[in-house]
């Protein structure tokens, strides 16, 4: 299914009374205030996240996976159906693939499908914990850090296969996240495990052509419940530095625990040149995956103040690989996942409304009464006007979840593929 600009004009024709009034109602306000909402406009509207290719079906968990119908059966359904939010939202121009779980047959093709869609591919990312069918060793005991040494070489040749098959596809980045770790004490000794990780890297990171950037994850627990060989920022940090200027750590917001300060650990690595990616999620309890904004959104706001600063303020810190990384269990995955964009794009319109010369003129003068009126002012400006704008500018549906169900884009692609396919990879 193509959504094609003539079908989202003539959808856009029944949200325009609405959404010209709140516009011009929040854009007189806001100029009053001293905001450039046609700057915060444009900005809005350029900003892009991928969409990973193992998001656009049905999540699960250990206990289950639900189906929905229509889901990607191939690579080149899950750059159709990225393709179908990206004509609505007009913000997610990018792919970011999983291999081994998407590899391209014919890669010509598929770097001619995304363009077709307006998609560019993003970081991939490597698999080394989960044993693919006919593998010649097992990651059951680890794959970088593995005691095993033929196992800590097919993981580094692994990731060089990944590197080879992104940069035909135009790819200039490789995500690293690592299961390895101990459920148990005395499974493995620390300092060995984090040195072996360390020399795995740097093989990996020789490997890669020179413009390209290798962003390291972390991740607490899971699955591993004793230790993680890279658990938290600090460790993927020190590696990031040990393997060169092009290793980066990537944040999950789901890779914490509980009420971690995120956005201070932002501000950390973005003031050291050092935050290359940032997957988005939301939870409750752990890695729970949740639609973007969900639970946390005040949160999410705080942690966007962050990227916001960084960005303006840290020329030595390139600018971040968004993406978007969470499970679909219970929703349609593209409604969740345009939701998600909503919650991103409303996090950062409203970090764009803080002024942060005040803030700083307050934090000078330990004003804290007035910082944090500024910070929770921005917060509970209803930006969602400006998200309206930025989309319908571009060509984009108003409001598109509505749209997304006015086109009945669901009840299509079960049409076209069948209400029994399971998407590839999960």
């Amino acid at each position: 299914m193509i959504i094609n600009k003539d079908s989202i004009k003539q959808y856009n024709k029944s949200e325009t009374e609405n959404f010209n009034s709140d516009f011009a109602y929040l854009s007189d306000k806001l100029t009053k205030s001293g905001a450039n909402v046609s700057e915060i406009v444009k900005k809005i509207a350029d900003f892009q996240v991928a969409v990973p290719s193992w998001a656009l079906g049905a999540g699960g968990t250990r206990f289950g996976r639900f189906s929905y119908g229509g889901e990607p059966a191939t690579l080149e359904h899950k750059l159709e159906d990225i393709g179908l939010i990206h004509a609505l939202t007009n913000s997610a121009g990018a792919v970011s693939l999983h291999i081994p779980w998407d590899i391209p047959d014919d890669v010509q093709a598929i770097k001619e499908k995304a363009a077709a869609h307006g998609l560019v591919f993003d970081a991939m990312n490597s698999n080394t914990f989960q044993d693919q069918p006919g593998a010649q060793q097992s990651y059951k005991f680890g794959s970088l850090n593995a005691s095993n040494e033929d196992v800590r070489a097919y993981a580094v040749e692994h990731n060089k296969e990944v590197i080879r098959i992104g940069k035909e596809l135009g790819s200039k980045s490789l995500t690293v996240w690592l299961a390895d770790g101990a459920s148990f004490p005395g499974q493995l000794n620390f300092q060995t495990a984090l040195s072996k990780t360390e020399q795995s890297l740097k093989e990996i990171y020789a490997g890669m052509p020179e413009d390209w950037k290798l962003f390291i994850e972390y991740k607490p627990y899971e699955p591993n419940f004793y230790s993680t060989t890279i658990q938290d920022w600090g460790t993927s940090f020190m590696l990031a530095n040990a393997c060169g200027e092009r290793a980066y750590t990537l944040v999950d917001l789901g890779h914490h625990l509980p009420n971690s300060n995120i956005e201070q650990i932002i501000a950390t690595l973005m003031y050291k040149g050092k935050l290359g990616g940032f997957h988005f999620n939301d939870s409750k309890y752990g890695d729970d995956d949740l639609t973007v904004g969900s639970i946390k959104p005040y949160a999410l706001f705080l942690i966007f103040n962050e990227l916001v600063y960084g960005i303006e303020n840290n020329p030595q810190n390139p600018y971040p690989a968004w993406m978007i990384d969470a499970s679909h269990n219970i929703k349609d995955p593209l409604e969740d996942l345009i939701q998600s964009l909503e919650a991103i794009l409303m996090a950062y319109a409203q970090a764009l409304l803080v002024d942060q010369k005040a803030l700083k003129d307050a934090q000078l003068n330990n004003d804290v009464v007035r910082a944090q009126e500024i910070l929770q002012n921005a917060y509970r400006t209803d930006v969602r006007p400006l998200l309206k704008a930025a989309r319908f500018q571009s060509g984009a549906a108003i409001d598109p979840i509505s749209a997304y169900r006015n086109l009945k884009v669901r009840e299509h692609l079960i049409s076209e593929r069948g209400l029994n396919v399971k998407a590839t990879g999960l």
